[in-house]
């Protein structure tokens, strides 16, 4: 960016983003109480922590893809999974490029027995197994769009059951359905949207994979079978899907829809594993989980997690 370039955007592009921002917020004293709400949650993450795995049983593993900006809610999330589960969880972390000596300490206190992969060990898997020679698109998508590093980072060069987990989610019940599937898992799991959010046309992905789309997959919780990801194919449907049309923040979602078109799925009940829980439901929780998404964000930070306290 140029000398003049910097200044019109810390002048006027900046500030106008901000207003933007406060607007859809609901004015800044609205904004002002979220923010205050985030500042309390993150101080709160600080001091929960589950105990070491004493089972002789193999845990359960669960993975999150996460660093600084959203330890907090991993925190909350994996802490309020243990809590209701009873159950021996290992905690697999999937540094997404911030981790430094102090949160990984953090974290191996926090969460005893878990397993931090850290960006270095990840990098190289990535030149060696998905090298930018063969896959230029997904290598750029990476640094670009972070979201698809929850298949590249989580899944490459691997094999085996995986389910990852999104950091914006809480738990209050114990999750049975998603535990059964864990300890069988036969088909990829998934939840369920409130709404279709691919971005891109079923047409155009019903094309490349030629299989029907299902609706509404959500990958707030996903469960796939590493070594079944065709790589090649994700490479090129990426690359053909931006150039039809255009580059899209659900770009991950929807290449997770493409990876599992075709196959009999496990799909988690849409009653219990809400996405986008309205705001009665976040301050009076009664269901299983709760995955914050868009507007419910908002009761998320101010009231959501406090609940994980009183449980």
């Amino acid at each position: 960016m140029s000398f003049f370039g910097k200044i019109a955007y810390s002048l006027y592009f900046a500030p106008k983003a901000k207003l933007k921002s406060v607007q859809k917020q609901g004015g800044i004293i609205n904004t002002i109480n979220i923010n205050n709400g985030k500042k309390a949650m993150q101080i709160a993450s600080e001091k929960l922590s589950v105990l070491p795995i004493t089972s002789d049983s193999k845990p359960f593993q669960i993975h999150y893809l996460t660093g600084k900006k959203f330890w907090y809610q991993t925190a909350f999330c994996a802490y309020s999974l243990a809590k209701v589960s009873n159950l021996p969880i290992q905690f697999v972390f999937h540094d997404d490029g911030t981790f430094d000596a102090e949160l990984k300490e953090q974290a191996q206190i926090q969460f005893p027995n878990c397993i931090i992969h850290g960006i270095e060990e990840i990098n190289a898997m990535n030149a060696q197994f998905l090298p930018a020679s063969k896959y230029p698109f997904l290598n750029k998508k990476r640094i670009v769009y972070p979201h698809i590093r929850k298949l590249t980072d989580v899944h490459g060069n691997s094999s085996g059951w995986k389910l990852l987990l999104d950091s914006d989610m809480l738990f209050f019940k114990k999750p049975s359905f998603m535990l059964d599937w864990l300890s069988n898992p036969e088909r990829p799991f998934f939840m369920l949207d409130c709404q279709n959010a691919y971005h891109y046309s079923f047409d155009l992905m019903k094309k490349l994979t030629g299989h029907s789309i299902v609706e509404k997959l959500n990958v707030g919780s996903i469960g796939l079978k590493s070594e079944t990801i065709d790589w090649d194919k994700l490479e090129y449907w990426a690359k053909t899907m931006e150039d039809a049309e255009g580059s899209s923040y659900y770009l991950e979602q929807a290449l997770s829809a493409m990876i599992v078109a075709g196959q009999p799925l496990t799909l988690a009940p849409l009653e219990e594993y809400v996405v986008l829980p309205s705001k009665n439901e976040v301050l009076h929780p009664s269901v299983t989980l709760h995955h914050y998404v868009a507007e419910s964000k908002e009761w998320y930070l101010k009231q959501g997690w406090k609940h994980i306290f009183k449980q």
